[in-house]
């Protein structure tokens, strides 16, 4: 027989309020930042803004936890980058990333990705092929390649961007099925994009 703990029922419940009513988190980080304003309070305020493609409100919460100590904090600037992508200011997207180039935690986060992303939109195509191909690297970043490949397509590199999607297509042969279900949505459409492609 199982025996639970108060705190775990209570994780549960809380995390099946916040599936049904997304807005109660917010609201409850809201409360605890009033009432603490602390650096981790505010981040994990600006989390949930940026969770709920409040894009506005999680720029102005994470720039304001850029103070004192934490100015130069590697992951409230990796999600300000994040949150400037998706509210497609592509400028401060770029501005921002000079910041926490030099941390090597960088080259592999989905900051970095999203830098290369944005460097297209701002014409910068050959810097923005070369952030999006740190991700190419075999049995991982199947998203990231799909998306690498769609790359190549815009910039008219169809054979190269067949390549990149034959290789993710014939590593899922290859693969656990664990490693398989966590990709599937990816490489269905790399077998459908490569198919469009022939």
């Amino acid at each position: 027989m199982n025996v639970f703990q108060k705190r775990d029922i209570e994780k549960v419940q809380e995390s099946l309020v916040t599936a049904i009513n997304p807005s109660k988190k917010i609201k409850d980080l809201e409360k605890k930042f009033k009432f603490s304003e602390t650096f981790e309070n505010q981040v994990s305020l600006a989390d949930a803004y940026l969770n709920e493609g409040m894009y506005e409100e999680a720029i102005k919460n994470y720039r304001a936890s850029l103070k004192d100590v934490f100015v130069n904090d590697f992951y409230a600037i990796s999600k300000l980058v994040e949150a400037y992508y998706y509210a497609e200011d592509y400028d401060n997207t770029i501005q921002y990333v000079d910041k926490i180039k030099d941390n090597p935690s960088f080259r592999k986060s989905k900051a970095s990705f999203l830098y290369g992303l944005a460097l297209e939109k701002t014409g910068n195509m050959a810097s923005a092929e070369e952030y999006l191909r740190v991700f190419d690297a075999p049995y991982s970043n199947f998203n990231e390649r799909l998306e690498l490949s769609r790359f190549l397509v815009r910039q008219n590199k169809i054979e190269e961007a067949k390549e990149v999607l034959q290789e993710m297509i014939s590593e899922s042969e290859h693969m656990s099925r664990q490693s398989f279900k966590t990709n599937r949505e990816a490489i269905e459409k790399a077998k459908e994009e490569f198919a469009s492609l022939a």
